[in-house]
């Protein structure tokens, strides 16, 4: 098997990646929503845009 973010073969102590970099490489894209799946559901886009909005609402 090889790691989905550089192609080198994976270790079994980090699998599937190769290394605890690529690991983190990946932990970083799903934090910062590299990998954010798209919905065309209207009720995801409410929820999303009140959620924006009592945030915009809340003093810092």
């Amino acid at each position: 098997m090889s790691c989905p973010i550089c192609d080198k073969q994976s270790d079994a102590k980090y699998r599937p990646f190769c290394s605890k970099r690529c690991a983190d490489v990946d932990l970083a894209k799903w934090l910062t929503g590299s990998y954010a799946v798209p919905s065309q559901d209207p009720d995801d886009f409410d929820a999303v845009e009140e959620a924006l909005e009592e945030q915009v609402r809340k003093p810092h």
